[in-house]
């Protein structure tokens, strides 16, 4: 069965014991094993490695050597509790062996977690797990965390009830680093906490944040927020050369935006802003103010709904080089 986001982040939290299997894939190796992780803490809970209860493979191990994954799944465990054989890394190279493994699971065998990397819809592997009656096949996708990743992670590392600004901050957070620092983040925020009854504070998240975010990326971000229109071509074309996508810039442009609205709309008279750039940006949110950064963001996202829309043939490139332009030129305002 083929699992949407929500189900699959739901799923993910309290997994089914009596299922035959699950399927993780995507394209960030990070995402997906932050997923597998959590999905076989869930099913299998404390000690699992120690008891012998979870039985770890690799695709390569699989293709080799088929039976490898079949004696993993029928063995009989010294420990009573649940059981699982995660394999990693798996492919259409060793499909086949995962395949017969799903056909002879009965009830009472270990239950089978694979991961793996970007699948097309015609992979044997992916298609077998959607088809399946009793496994789920789940598709990670590079999109920042929601509020309610962001409020489970908090949850997760004992940090209960979070103030709306804390959480406003550690969601733009969430949105400028890799899934693997922002977990990082709320695992130090959690330790910054021992002992500290008050609530976790905006102060509290800028000791723990890291120092920098992505350095190429936000030079054009600072290019556009400070009205240097004319800096512009240069920068994406450096940009473009080294890789970076449409969607992406977008999302950092997002993301930078955001933060420069919730610095302008704070009320505190010390308003929070994380990363190496934090004299700038603090000085263009007094520059651009809240009605111009709030249609700023409305540009972008009809950017990012345009970027992403099924009906889009123009170059991605060019189409967020036009929406920075016009950002810039209404900063220069």
């Amino acid at each position: 069965m083929k699992l949407s986001t929500r189900d699959a982040n739901a799923y993910f939290a309290k997994p089914d014991a009596t299922k035959t299997g699950l399927l993780i894939f995507g394209t960030d190796a990070m995402r997906v094993a932050l997923k597998r992780q959590q999905v076989l803490g869930a099913l299998l809970g404390d000690g699992a490695e120690e008891e012998m209860r979870l039985t770890r493979l690799t695709g390569g191990d699989v293709r080799k050597d088929p039976a490898t994954l079949l004696d993993a799944l029928k063995a009989i465990g010294f420990f009573p509790g649940p059981r699982a054989v995660f394999v990693e890394e798996a492919n259409e190279n060793c499909a086949a062996a995962i395949l017969t493994a799903l056909e002879d699971w009965q009830p009472g065998d270990a239950q089978i977690v694979v991961t793996a990397g970007a699948l097309k819809p015609t992979s044997k592997l992916r298609k077998a797990f959607e088809a399946h009656p009793q496994a789920y096949a789940a598709a990670i996708y590079d999109n920042p965390p929601t509020r309610e990743e962001i409020e489970t992670a908090l949850r997760d590392a004992g940090l209960g009830e979070i103030p709306g600004d804390a959480i406003g901050a550690l969601n733009d957070l969430a949105q400028a680093i890799d899934p693997g620092d922002f977990r990082q983040t709320v695992e130090k925020l959690a330790l910054y906490k021992i002992g500290d009854a008050e609530p976790v504070s905006l102060a509290d998240i800028a000791a723990c944040a890291p120092t920098s975010t992505e350095a190429d990326v936000d030079d054009v971000l600072m290019v556009v927020a400070e009205a240097r229109a004319r800096d512009i071509g240069p920068v994406m074309q450096k940009l473009a050369a080294q890789g970076a996508t449409p969607v992406g810039l977008c999302i950092g442009a997002m993301r930078h935006f955001r933060a420069l609205h919730r610095a302008a709309s704070d009320t505190s008279g010390r308003p929070t802003i994380f990363g190496p750039n934090r004299d700038r940006m603090l000085a263009q949110s007094r520059k651009w103010g809240p009605a111009k950064l709030e249609t700023a963001i409305t540009l972008l996202t009809d950017t990012d709904l345009q970027l992403r829309s099924a009906g889009q043939h123009a170059p991605g490139m060019a189409l967020v080089e036009r929406a920075f332009i016009r950002l810039a030129m209404l900063g220069g305002r």
